[in-house]
């Protein structure tokens, strides 16, 4: 029998070539989603063979190749095209690798070669330690003014974030936010895998660091230059990673003992107070009275000295006074005599109320009326 031949009982018919397998495969997708797919055929029952079963088979895998083919064009047209609003940056990556950076506006991309990945560098993006925030849509600026007291937050199960140890070994509770932006949004996307969480790790590593350092009491008055110190070495940390992002603030909400040992806490800071007032209080008493005392004590002694120096100077004035009339008198005794007869009775007669003139060759006293301080001494007439 030539090999050409069909044996008398038949034979299944094949696919001719790849071509017509390629077609059947097609045609089955096909009636598979559009569900014309038919059963098999009874038992017993023989599909007639058709005739133009092959040329139909090209042409609707030539009709599927065209729609794939428009489809993957108008794709392509679609993609080609994007937009970066206001606020964003986009990183064009070319066959996985960075190309370049675009920025607001409408560009263009290569399609299926260049990949677009938008970083919002406007938004401030924060990291909670010690507490949550229950709204999560709560402004970043309002929110650092809260207190933890408020409804708002949350403490609870948070405990193991705010707990650390003074320098002095006492046992503080401490919440704090930070607050960044990106401000190179290719290191932000490739330097490291997860930048908050690199954010939360050098964190809490330089918050625990710094008030470990320092006393309880310091931790407690100084939360600003704690915060201050903190953030500059926070900063410095993201700097070395290359994390593309800056620090916009670090701030201490909330500093207290923990719950178990407040009312202990409260007492000693109440003894603090009470020494601190008292302490005062002495202080007050010291700077009124010793200062006081002490220039009494320096009035005295200056008085004392004024008193001497013009003591001496006196005596230097009176000795001085009395050379020099002692000098007059040796070469004029008789007048210097009667000068100083008439400079002692001028200071001695207006003292005197009763005055008597005494003549020597009369033997009785005449007195001198003096009418001038009689008059001075009547009366005056009503």
């Amino acid at each position: 029998m030539p090999m050409n031949e069909q044996p008398p009982w038949g034979k299944k018919k094949k696919p001719a070539g790849p071509e017509d397998f390629l077609a059947i495969l097609i045609q089955k997708i096909r009636d598979t989603f559009s569900g014309q797919e038919q059963g098999p055929a009874p038992q017993g029952e023989q599909q007639p063979p058709s005739s133009n079963e092959q040329p139909n088979l090209f042409a609707r895998a030539g009709k599927i190749l065209a729609i794939v083919t428009a489809i993957l064009i108008l794709q392509g047209a679609f993609t080609c095209f994007y937009t970066i609003a206001p606020g964003e940056v986009g990183i064009i990556l070319r066959f996985g690798q960075f190309d370049r950076e675009t920025h607001p506006g409408l560009h263009f991309k290569i399609p299926f070669v260049e990949e677009l990945t938008k970083v919002d560098v406007e938004t401030i993006r924060k990291e909670e330690f010690g507490f949550r925030t229950r709204n999560p849509g709560m402004n970043p600026a309002f929110e650092s003014s809260v207190s933890l007291k408020n409804s708002s937050l949350d403490r609870k199960g948070y405990d193991m974030e705010s707990l650390m140890l003074t320098g002095d070994k006492d046992v503080i509770e401490v919440a704090w936010t930070v607050q960044y932006k990106v401000n190179d949004p290719r290191k932000f996307l490739f330097e490291v895998r997860d930048v908050a969480q690199a954010v939360r790790d050098a964190s809490e590593t330089v918050t625990r660091r710094i008030v470990g350092n320092m006393d309880f009491d310091y931790v407690l008055g100084n939360r600003e230059v704690l915060a201050a110190s903190a953030k500059r070495e926070l900063q410095e940390q993201m700097d070395r990673l290359k994390c593309g992002i800056t620090i916009i603030t670090l701030q201490l909400l909330d500093i207290n003992p923990p719950e178990q040992v407040k009312p202990a806490f409260n007492e000693v800071n109440e003894a603090d107070q009470d020494m601190k007032r008292l302490v005062n209080e002495a202080e007050e008493t010291y700077n009124r009275v010793i200062p006081k005392a002490g220039g009494n004590a320096k009035k005295i002694v200056e008085e004392a000295y004024g008193y001497a120096a013009e003591r001496t100077n006196r005596a230097a004035g009176e000795t001085n006074r009395f050379k020099a009339i002692v000098k007059e008198y040796q070469g004029t005794e008789e007048i210097t005599r009667q000068r100083l007869y008439l400079e002692a009775m001028q200071e001695i007669l207006p003292k005197v109320e009763r005055v008597y003139v005494i003549n020597k060759s009369q033997q009785g006293i005449l007195p001198l009326l003096d009418l001038s301080r009689a008059k001075e001494q009547q009366p005056a007439a009503k």
